[in-house]
């Protein structure tokens, strides 16, 4: 049996990303064999296929780290999974549970390893989660690094509470995660955008308020004086061009989770980290343990995540350019033909 995936001989850009067929490795002992059917995109993607994510990559790697399938086969060793099984792939493949280490983190998917970009993909047992049953493959799709990484971030090390105020940035899959996770733990929820009827949105997914950042470009004052001082938690995905707002919209005391760098303009006086008693955290996605614990959520919520759009499999490079034109509500998504 024969697989297509996709692969990146070279880290020039999308146009770079080739079509190619290969034989389906049978599963080892411990392994299992996933017939791919969605996968999402991440700005990691991108930044992989251009040759900027600044880590050592895998040569000629299949990318993208987000996929969900079935099983379709198993090694002699696998008790998890069986025929049948809905599941999508851990981020980090070594990070099970507890804190994470150099080794834990290492290997993460479509990066320093081979990504799931591939109609077949060989998973070992413990790299994989059991989908929401409420989900479709597309949805389920976009929860392993989006939505672990903003359930780490407001759910574990933000440590919600009913009451909380979180400030999230932007439509992209990590902030409307992170808004959706804080509004239905009871926080109350202000989000950023350039685009009145994005803001609208935003509300209508459970954002209590919104700043079009465009028009305000002072707008971490304006939500520190909404929020009588500041908010609690600020779900940070801009890094150099937007950490100076941040810093200003958080309260004495407050959190910033750093994850992403979409902003690459800007410098940040640490200063007001040392003079407010901020708590900076770097978030990389999460282990297994929280994809399982934020699945649970998911499932008694009846949480559906937000997609933008689809693109068939053949038509994979006109999702990564549709994506770069950062136009999108949600996740964009690639589907089995």
């Amino acid at each position: 049996m024969k697989t297509r995936y996709y692969h990146l001989p070279r880290l020039t850009g999308v146009d770079a990303l080739r079509l190619d067929e290969r034989e389906v490795t049978a599963p080892g002992p411990r392994e299992v064999l996933v017939r791919m059917r969605a996968w999402s995109l991440n700005y990691r993607d991108l930044m992989i296929a251009s040759g900027t994510y600044g880590r050592a990559l895998k040569p000629d790697a299949v990318p993208v780290s987000d996929g969900a399938g079935e099983v379709v086969d198993a090694g002699s060793d696998v008790t998890r999974w069986r025929e049948g099984d809905r599941v999508a792939g851990v981020f980090m493949p070594g990070w099970i549970s507890g804190p994470p280490t150099a080794r834990k983190t290492a290997g993460a998917l479509g990066g320093p390893a081979d990504g799931v970009l591939a109609e077949y993909v060989l998973f070992d047992q413990d790299a994989l989660v059991a989908a929401p049953a409420h989900l479709d493959f597309a949805e389920t799709a976009t929860l392993p690094c989006a939505a672990v990484t903003a359930w780490h971030a407001v759910a574990v090390s933000g440590g919600l509470t009913p009451g909380q105020t979180v400030l999230t940035m932007g439509s992209g899959g990590v902030s409307l995660f992170a808004l959706r996770f804080a509004a239905l733990g009871g926080a109350r929820v202000f989000a950023t955008s350039s685009d009145d009827a994005k803001l609208e949105r935003l509300r209508s997914l459970g954002a209590a308020d919104g700043v079009n950042y465009a028009r305000t470009p002072d707008w971490g004052r304006l939500v520190a004086e909404a929020t009588g001082g500041g908010v609690d938690h600020v779900v940070e995905v801009g890094g150099p061009g937007t950490l100076p707002q941040s810093l200003d919209a958080v309260r004495v005391g407050g959190r910033i989770s750093l994850i992403g760098v979409l902003a690459q303009d800007g410098v940040a006086d640490p200063s007001a980290v040392l003079r407010k008693g901020i708590t900076l955290q770097g978030m990389f996605v999460g282990s297994r343990e929280m994809f399982e614990q934020m699945n649970r959520a998911i499932e008694h919520h009846r949480l559906r995540p937000t997609i933008d759009r689809a693109f068939p499999f053949t038509e994979a490079p006109a999702a990564y350019r549709y994506f770069a034109g950062r136009g999108h509500f949600g996740k964009v998504v690639i589907t089995a033909e």
